[in-house]
């Protein structure tokens, strides 16, 4: 293929992944050292996105971007202390992975996976590579991969939640996070690789064969 970049260069996977763990990590000292509590907690948490937020928008990430993270990490909070429950900071993150995992699949079945559309978007593409038999199948295959990636983490998270380990939460959020984003785009990237014919031209030069 002639296109070199991989799909975590394309997707900047490892800073969102780094940056989705470190709230979490906050919360749990904080609730921690804080001798359990969930003000504590959320405060570490929300002060963690804060930082976060001021780093990323000073590399020039978009403010909306930032601002979804921003506002996730604060309504998980809002949860555990409006329930008064730790668990319930990870609450809005098992809810978001089960959803993925059910639009995902939803996406492949009507023939426009999220992978084609998530890396036609950052090409700037559009939708073109639907236009394109071998990257449709290709981007479908992929995208299964992502499936398996939310399933796996709503069956580890689910029964966590349910005992209400907020330690064991934290250390599942991290390691399921980068180490799993990180094999996600491995993975997906190979199964892409594999897909599309001898001679591609890759992911930038869609084939138009209606054209």
């Amino acid at each position: 293929m002639a296109q070199p970049e991989s799909l975590t260069q394309l997707l900047n996977g490892r800073r969102a992944a780094i940056d989705a763990t470190l709230p979490a990590v906050g919360f749990a000292l904080g609730w921690l050292l804080a001798g359990h509590s969930i003000w504590a907690g959320a405060g570490a948490a929300v002060t963690c996105a804060v930082a976060i937020s001021i780093w990323r928008l000073r590399g020039g990430d978009k403010p909306r971007a930032v601002l979804i993270g921003l506002l996730g990490v604060c309504v998980a909070a809002l949860i555990a202390l409006r329930t008064g429950h730790a668990e319930d900071f990870f609450l809005l993150q098992l809810l978001s992975n089960a959803a993925s995992a059910l639009a995902w699949v939803v996406s492949i079945v009507i023939r426009w996976p999220l992978l084609g559309l998530v890396v036609g978007a950052v090409l700037g593409q559009k939708t073109r590579w639907r236009r394109d038999p071998a990257l449709l199948k290709a981007y479908s295959r992929g995208s299964w991969v992502w499936v398996l990636q939310y399933v796996i983490r709503v069956a580890v998270f689910l029964p966590l939640y349910a005992a209400g380990q907020v330690v064991w939460l934290t250390a599942a959020r991290v390691a399921l996070t980068w180490p799993l984003v990180a094999a996600c785009l491995a993975v997906s990237w190979w199964v892409i690789r594999r897909t599309l014919p001898a001679g591609h031209p890759g992911l930038r030069h869609p084939v138009d064969q209606a054209a």
